[in-house]
C-alpha cells in the first residue's frame, strides 16, 4: 500500500485479542465514529472478506479484507463512487500489551485524495484510541 497518514496506537490487550476486535466488521460501529452500523457481512473474519459500512453521512462503501495474517497484520479497501481507502494495520507485542500501528489513505481524482487523507488523520487516531479503551475496559 502506498503511504499515506500514518501512526502507532498502545492497546492495554494483547494484541490476538487486539486484532480480533479490530478485524471484525460487526464490532466496527462500536469504535469508529464515522459509522451508523456495518450491513452484508459475509461470513467471518479472513482475506476476501467483504461487507457495507453505513456511515452516519448516508455513504456506503463496499469493503474488503485485502491482507489477513492473524496476529500480526491485516488491510481492507473500501470502495465508494469515485474513491477508495485504503486501512493497513500492524499488531506487534509492546510493554503491558501491543502496539497497532496503522496506514491509511484516501485514493480519488487529483490532489484530493492527499487532501482527504490529512484531513482524516484525526479521525482514524481517535477511532483506533476508542477501539484501545474499550479493549481495556473490557479486560478489568
Amino acid at each position: 500500500m502506498v503511504r499515506g497518514v500514518v501512526g502507532t496506537v498502545a492497546f492495554a490487550v494483547r494484541r490476538e485479542v487486539a486484532f480480533d476486535y479490530l478485524v471484525d466488521p460487526r464490532n466496527r460501529p462500536d469504535w469508529q465514529s464515522s459509522l451508523r452500523r456495518v450491513s452484508s457481512v459475509d461470513g467471518e473474519p479472513r482475506p476476501g472478506q467483504t461487507w457495507v459500512d453505513e456511515t452516519r453521512l448516508g455513504m456506503r462503501p463496499r469493503m474488503r479484507t485485502t491482507a489477513f495474517d492473524r496476529p500480526s497484520h491485516w488491510s481492507e479497501t473500501g470502495t465508494w463512487r469515485f474513491v477508495r481507502a485504503d486501512l493497513t494495520l500492524d499488531f506487534a507485542d509492546a510493554p503491558g500489551g501491543c502496539a497497532v500501528a496503522y496506514q491509511f489513505r484516501i485514493h480519488a481524482l487529483g490532489t484530493l485524495g492527499a487532501l482527504a487523507s490529512r484531513m482524516s488523520a484525526p479521525a482514524v487516531r481517535a477511532d483506533l484510541r476508542r477501539a484501545a479503551s474499550r479493549l481495556a475496559a473490557s479486560s478489568t
